[in-house]
């Protein structure tokens, strides 16, 4: 029997009755509840059923992407995003310091490593001015990054955008609840883009440093936005600051290997590393680019049944 409502870390109450004129479907779901299409993606076998949830979550679940480039990159490299994952976001911008054909927004600021916080100000600035309507959350990427947006809206549909959230790979020291590894991406809820803008424009919170992901960690917890804690149901890992041979492969060293120095929670190394909802890696070349986005979207093995479940198992009470 399909249960009449999600597990409580699935769906915020702000999850709409699914109806016909939102998105194009078939008569036999019309005003389905989210939550009953759900359990037909988990317990069914049809993938009529993951097509329909996808467009619906899509269209519930907002999210505003943008990429920190400049003009050096945009062929090398934010054209493949652009050309990849971009397009699974319900809206994307690339930042840049200048205009170009390739559709980049011109921030008012130089091009430099140690102006990529000034970049990350002007950028929300310009967000909150512009298209703070468009979206319920806004994620931050650099262009070497790649993102899997179904799987970060997977997990944002179990927050609430009017919450003053943060969301990431979690690093420390420095911040005392952490802060969010820029390479892998950081989210913001609505309340905290609010927020992050607020700070800035009071002077509650300043350009302290030049590293642009402490930097606005420091401003995170001065303006009381919450660090969310985004591992898996397992305890796995969803965004990465490194590629994934990085994790998967253990290191066979006595000392801690370098791109574990900053983890905020335990370090794991090997397959134990990274969630079957993985939403990021970090470093991604624009061929591996392709790689990831056909292992994600295309591949798959005929025959075998995918058996992680997260939600199901919470429904038991177990994981």
């Amino acid at each position: 029997m399909i249960p009449e409502t999600l597990p409580p870390s699935l769906g915020p109450s702000s999850f709409k009755t699914y109806r016909s004129g939102e998105v194009s479907c078939d008569p036999t779901v019309v005003n389905m509840p989210l939550s009953q299409l759900f359990w037909n993606v988990l317990l069914g076998s049809n993938s009529k059923w993951a097509n329909i949830f996808q467009r619906t979550i899509k269209t519930q679940v907002r999210l505003l992407c943008w990429v920190l480039t400049g003009p050096q990159f945009l062929e090398s490299r934010a054209k493949h995003v652009h050309a990849t994952w971009g397009k699974h976001c319900n809206k994307v911008l690339y930042m840049s310091s200048e205009e170009s054909d390739f559709p980049t927004v011109k921030l008012n600021v130089t091009e430099g490593r140690d102006q990529l916080y000034w970049k990350t100000i002007r950028a929300f600035q310009f967000i909150y001015e512009h298209h703070l309507d468009d979206a319920d959350w806004f994620l931050k990427a650099d262009d070497d990054t790649f993102v899997v947006p179904e799987n970060l809206r997977r997990l944002l549909s179990q927050l609430n955008t009017e919450d003053p959230l943060y969301l990431g790979r979690r690093f420390r020291p420095f911040i005392a609840q952490g802060y969010m590894s820029g390479g892998a991406g950081y989210v913001l809820s609505k309340e905290a883009l609010r927020r992050f803008v607020k700070g800035h424009d009071d002077g509650s919170c300043t350009h302290f440093s030049d590293v642009e992901d402490m930097a606005l960690g420091r401003c995170m917890e001065t303006m009381k936005v919450t660090a969310v804690d985004t591992r898996d149901e397992r305890r796995r890992q969803t965004f990465h600051a490194f590629p994934p041979d990085k994790y998967l492969l253990k290191q066979l060293t006595k000392s801690q290997p370098s791109h574990l120095l900053y983890e905020f929670y335990e370090r794991v190394q090997g397959p134990g590393c990274c969630s079957d909802l993985t939403i990021s890696f970090h470093y991604i070349r624009p061929v591996e680019m392709y790689m990831l986005e056909y292992f994600t979207y295309h591949l798959r093995p005929y025959g075998y049944k995918y058996r992680f479940n997260p939600e199901a198992a919470l429904h038991k009470g177990t994981v």
